[in-house]
């Protein structure tokens, strides 16, 4: 039976959040974090939920909406999860088989993420091994802008994603976190990616727990 579209989460007036010390404790970090889009970074299905022509839902573009009024944003943890991570110095990717892959991408370029000390207590980034640079001009970033690693958005299967991302950034496989929100996409493991299955979308508690069974497969 189809998910049924999640109440969409606000991103204004949240308090920034503090970055978890896992990302700064000296130990390992995968070199690259791989998210998967419907149900992982948003709570819905690009190729089932979302009717195009999108626009901005607000001036900040923390949201967009749809052809027929339905708005859309992040989960509520996932700005600051990806300047966590990217600040921390983990290269960051997509791997979605969607239907809809030129809705992914165009909702991923409408989609702004706020200056890092927005979503971010900029007490919290001391310390960071990546350098913990600050976005530029603390100035709001497309959301594409985050995934250095490469986008693999096409219907096929994750092993092929996987197969690209490898191939393009020469990371080798079990360097490697993957989160997403089917247990059958475990089949990227027999490359050797460490996946992660979330619940209720990619939260901080999920990215902690998710690099500590990386670290635990690492023998770290």
């Amino acid at each position: 039976m189809p998910k049924k579209l999640s109440k969409q989460p606000t991103l204004t007036g949240n308090t920034p959040a503090s970055l978890p010390p896992i990302l700064k404790d000296g130990l390992p970090l995968p070199r690259a974090v791989v998210f998967d889009l419907d149900y992982t970074l948003w709570p819905f299905w690009v190729d089932t939920h979302v009717y195009p022509p999108l626009r901005a839902a607000n001036p900040e573009r923390s949201a967009c909406v749809d052809k027929v009024g339905e708005t859309f944003a992040f989960y509520d943890d996932v700005p600051s999860v990806l300047h966590g991570l990217s600040l921390a110095g983990v290269k960051l990717g997509v791997a979605s088989r969607t239907h809809a892959p030129d809705l992914g991408r165009e909702m991923l370029k409408l989609l702004l993420v706020p200056p890092v000390t927005s979503v971010l207590d900029e007490s919290s980034l001391e310390g960071l091994a990546g350098g913990g640079k600050k976005d530029k001009a603390g100035k709001p970033r497309k959301a594409i802008e985050f995934f250095d690693a490469g986008l693999e958005i096409y219907p096929s299967s994750k092993i092929r994603h996987f197969e690209a991302l490898g191939k393009r950034t020469g990371i080798p496989h079990s360097e490697m976190l993957f989160f997403d929100d089917e247990s059958r996409n475990r089949d990227t493991e027999s490359l050797g990616v460490t996946m992660w299955l979330v619940r209720d979308g990619v939260t901080w508690n999920e990215v902690v727990d998710g690099i500590k069974e990386w670290r635990r497969r690492k023998g770290v």
